[in-house]
């Protein structure tokens, strides 16, 4: 296939003054359709997002509670039956538990402005 077809086509935009200035304009179009969809987003509605990290909210409070409560139990048998060296992981896991009770849930909290 010969080159030419193409070099005479960009030969004939540039000689063209309407084509030429339409393509040295298009960038600058492009940016300025993309802003005002940018500006459209302010628009879209939330209303369901509070609710949503209420639930997320509950959530982290029962699995924190269950977290915390199932590590102090494992490591209470464990400290019971002697085995204090054993009782150190269960322990941590009610020290987890604990940071996902509070902070977990402070946390989701703040995200929408909700009360503790």
């Amino acid at each position: 296939m010969s080159r030419r077809p193409r070099f005479k086509l960009r030969r004939w935009i540039q000689r063209n003054p309407i084509l030429h200035h339409a393509r040295a304009i298009a960038p600058v179009l492009l940016a300025i359709s993309l802003s005002a969809v940018a500006n459209a987003q302010g628009t879209m509605d939330f209303s369901g997002a509070q609710t949503l990290m209420s639930t997320f909210k509950t959530f982290a409070i029962y699995a924190g509670a269950i977290i915390c409560f199932g590590g102090l139990i494992f490591a209470g048998i464990r400290m019971m039956s002697g085995r204090f060296q054993d009782a150190i992981p269960g322990l941590f896991g009610a020290l987890f538990g604990a940071g996902v009770l509070g902070w977990g849930a402070g946390w989701i909290g703040s995200l929408t402005g909700q009360s503790m």
